[in-house]
């Protein structure tokens, strides 16, 4: 009997020594990254209805309940015999992951900002630098604590109705909505739907680029990212080979005058389509690389490097999220921002290019104009851990 008394203590006080190594361990790595804020400016007052229970087999169970249910263990009442069927701690390791691999592509960025190997226009500016017309694209949530900067054609539609959903937005016009597919397409892109850097200058004055600044050191930020050359390929799919009245008049006109032999393109996208006539992969790649282009206007933003839109090295990004791994790290982002009860990111509407798909595109486009274009986008490669697409460059 004392042998087996001895044997459950050391048992239990082994357990509690894990349970702090693991809590050590959670604090360092995990928690110090993310923050509960308190609203700097919050709206009214609105009851939430309680949040709807979930399947358990539908999501992994969390890591402080595995820690729960292990102490539990030894908190009922049993024989003191150790038997084959008696619970065991389960460790969430895909969390364990992703939380390591938040903390690699965190590290890279800041390793990369920091590596004179790698230059770009801007990368040693500071944050009051920044004209306030390049933070158009940090969008604000006062209600839950976060700042998310936008990167068109990687998901940015979808989690622009996740912002409005947190944030409410649409109960300013009596409409409760918290389903994000159900949010009308032309309220997704509405500025007027979202409270971006760039209007703080209406609402704060002299003393708005202090409140960004307090905010970005206090608020969640995010941002998600893709291959650049695959962001280009969606690009194009998206603007050129579909009818698109504005991107018709604004770009493909002009590629079609500078590279395509036609002086006087027709005059709509209607009646070009109608004739089968539309800049190729080939133009729109010459249009990039063309030195006119931004002496003109800058880059659109479907097609500007991320680098330029949400300034990586003057913010210091909590969470990275990739397109090619957006499920689980949409998920897993939800759960960090505590708000995986309130939402969830839709999956229905996800971009189908893919990186296999690049030889086809590419193959029109010469390889020194490929070479080109890399130098173009290369920070966007290295600062957030995208191979050099060596099969398309060295051919």
């Amino acid at each position: 009997m004392g042998t087996s008394r001895m044997f459950r203590i050391f048992v239990v006080l082994g357990s509690a020594f894990m349970i702090l190594l693991i809590i050590i361990y959670w604090d360092d790595v995990g928690a110090s990254h993310f923050y509960l804020h308190t609203p700097v400016s919050p709206g009214p007052k609105v009851p939430h209805p309680p949040p709807q229970k979930r399947p358990q087999t539908s999501r992994a169970p969390s890591f402080l309940s595995d820690i729960d249910a292990f102490v539990n263990q030894f908190l009922e009442p049993g024989t003191g015999e150790p038997t084959d069927t008696a619970p065991l701690l389960t460790v969430n390791f895909p969390f364990l992951f992703l939380m390591e691999q938040q903390e690699q592509r965190r590290r890279l960025l800041q390793d990369m900002c920091a590596n004179d190997s790698v230059v770009f226009p801007s990368k040693n500016r500071s944050f009051d630098d920044i004209p306030n017309k390049e933070l158009d694209h940090l969008i604000v949530d006062d209600r839950h604590g976060i700042i998310y900067c936008y990167v068109p054609k990687v998901a940015c539609s979808n989690w622009k109705r996740i912002m409005i959903v947190l944030s409410e937005s649409l109960l300013q016009e009596g409409v409760p909505q918290r389903d994000p597919l159900a949010i009308p397409r032309d309220l997704v892109h509405n500025t007027s739907m979202h409270f971006t850097f760039n209007k703080f200058w209406k609402r704060y004055g002299k003393f708005a680029r202090h409140l960004m600044k307090v905010k970005l050191k206090k608020y969640t930020k995010f941002l998600f990212v893709r291959d650049p050359f695959v962001r280009l390929i969606s690009a194009y799919r998206n603007k050129f080979e579909l009818p698109n009245e504005d991107f018709y008049r604004r770009f493909a006109q002009v590629m079609l005058r500078r590279y395509a032999n036609q002086p006087t393109p027709p005059a709509s996208v209607d009646e070009a389509f109608s004739v089968g006539i539309h800049p190729s992969f080939s133009h729109f790649i010459q249009y990039l690389l063309d030195p006119q282009t931004e002496k003109d206007m800058p880059f659109n933003e479907h097609w500007r490097q991320v680098y330029r839109l949400c300034h990586p090295c003057q913010i210091q990004y909590d969470f990275v999220g990739h397109l090619e791994t957006a499920e689980e790290d949409a998920e897993h982002l939800l759960r960090l921002l505590r708000v995986d009860n309130v939402v969830e990111f839709p999956t229905s509407s996800r971009n189908l290019t893919a990186s296999s798909w690049e030889s086809d595109w590419f193959s029109t486009v010469p390889v020194e104009a490929r070479r080109e274009l890399y130098k173009l986008y290369e920070p966007d490669f290295r600062l957030f851990g995208y191979e050099r697409p060596d099969s398309l460059l060295n051919e």
